[in-house]
């Protein structure tokens, strides 16, 4: 008789939340950037489970092609999310233009002046440059477009340091492996950075718009939790956080 009162009055219990899983796959110079919108979002979805991946725009892209199982896609390039629409692979009513990226020249080494611009490249001083690998980071594709602009292309082959992604690029400077690196200027806006060196925001019309976009994947079109987040992601309280990172924000 106890064990079935007991039974019953278990039964009468409030359930506990159950835990909602996001798997989020990001360009990497999200990645402080999104601790700040993702901390915001949990305040909004105590229950939700985001696990966030970071890396070069170019390899999730193919990665989601193979089948990779992530929800929501941020690229700091807009084609290719606009290429897993066309794929059939991502919703289309998702696709979003949520920033504008910025790449900088930056450096820790007092004795070299980054506010010259790209020029200072061509300084036998600077032995050692830090791009992100133009053939799937976007960021290094940027940095290629300002160098071949600004003349000095050519001049630095021979000293490039290709990173992974713009996150890997960054760490090079800031472990003393290359002398300079051209970054995104979000990862210099981040609290972990900031302060650090010195850096050259490089002008805006010195390299291709970096129209950053973002969308549900097929997986995530089906998850609730993954709708919520795009649509966090969409607003004031988001794109403020974006801007404070370096980003231009699209209308």
């Amino acid at each position: 008789m106890l064990k079935r009162l007991f039974l019953i009055l278990l039964a009468l219990l409030p359930l506990p939340l159950q835990a909602e899983s996001l798997r989020i796959a990001a360009a990497a110079d999200l990645v402080y950037c999104l601790d700040d919108l993702n901390a915001l979002f949990k305040k909004q979805h105590p229950q939700a489970d985001v696990k966030l991946s970071t890396g070069s725009s170019g390899n999730f892209f193919a990665q989601i092609q193979g089948g990779a199982p992530y929800d929501v896609f941020l690229s700091a390039d807009m084609k290719y999310p606009q290429a897993l629409v066309q794929a059939g692979l991502a919703d289309p009513a998702s696709l979003t233009r949520y920033a504008i990226g910025r790449i900088a020249l930056w450096t820790l080494r007092r004795d070299v002046d980054v506010s010259r611009g790209l020029v200072v490249l061509k300084d036998p001083a600077v032995r050692r440059i830090a791009i992100a690998n133009p053939s799937h980071a976007p960021y290094g594709r940027a940095a290629q477009s300002a160098m071949a602009r600004a003349g000095v292309w050519d001049a630095v082959q021979g000293r490039l340091i290709m990173g992974e992604n713009i996150s890997q690029t960054a760490q090079f400077v800031q472990s003393g492996n290359a002398d300079v690196g051209v970054v995104a200027l979000s990862l210099l806006k981040s609290p972990k950075l900031a302060g650090q060196g010195s850096y050259y925001a490089v002008p805006l019309d010195s390299y291709p718009r970096m129209d950053q976009g973002l969308v549900l994947t097929r997986r995530g079109a089906a998850n609730p939790l993954a709708r919520a987040y795009i649509e966090f992601l969409r607003s004031a309280e988001a794109r403020a956080v974006f801007n404070r990172y370096g980003f231009l924000l699209p209308e």
